[in-house]
């Protein structure tokens, strides 16, 4: 998706408004993953995942309306140098409650790396991205695998430097 910075004209506040990217508009499986990331983290109500405040069309194109957060992704802050002892503990703190909160309502978040995870000020950390998020099943468990446009179906969706061993053979990922 594409992500512009917007002002709720109801509330009088910046949000963050993501877009399905122009590529993807007309293809029903992108919508349906973009529906199912909305639906996904809205889901959950933590201080360390950015909080969802709505999900619509406008123009034919669907967009998630977020949080607006001032910062940096994990990926830039390192790209930028090394994080002090720390920072990296309280950020790796933050994150890891943040999954905890997802585990305990039953999802894993498939697609942690550090261009999900943002920085804001005084360090506070919001997990991002919901995409690839599976709701654990309540039945036997299945291979995560997914299909996107311009992929053959069963392909193995995420980034493969920080994949599951489990997740990266198309078995089920668990916690």
């Amino acid at each position: 998706g594409v992500v512009y910075k917007a002002e709720d004209s109801r509330l009088h506040r910046p949000v963050a408004l993501k877009f399905v990217s122009d590529d993807l508009v007309s293809d029903a499986e992108a919508l349906s993953r973009f529906q199912r990331e909305a639906r996904t983290a809205s889901a959950l109500n933590h201080p360390h995942i950015c909080t969802i405040y709505d999900v619509g069309e406008r123009d034919g194109r669907a967009f998630i309306a977020m949080e607006y957060l001032e910062g940096a992704t994990l990926q830039d802050r390192l790209a930028a140098g090394a994080l002090s002892l720390d920072t990296l503990l309280d950020v790796g703190i933050q994150i890891a409650d943040a999954l905890d909160a997802a585990h305990s309502a039953g999802i894993i978040h498939r697609d942690i790396k550090p261009a999900n995870i943002f920085i804001a000020s005084r360090d506070r950390v919001k997990v991002l991205d919901f995409g690839l998020a599976k709701m654990r099943a309540s039945t036997t468990p299945q291979a995560d695998v997914t299909t996107i446009a311009g992929t053959r179906h069963g392909v193995v969706m995420g980034t493969a430097a920080y994949m599951a061993p489990e997740q990266a053979r198309g078995e089920a990922a668990d916690y």
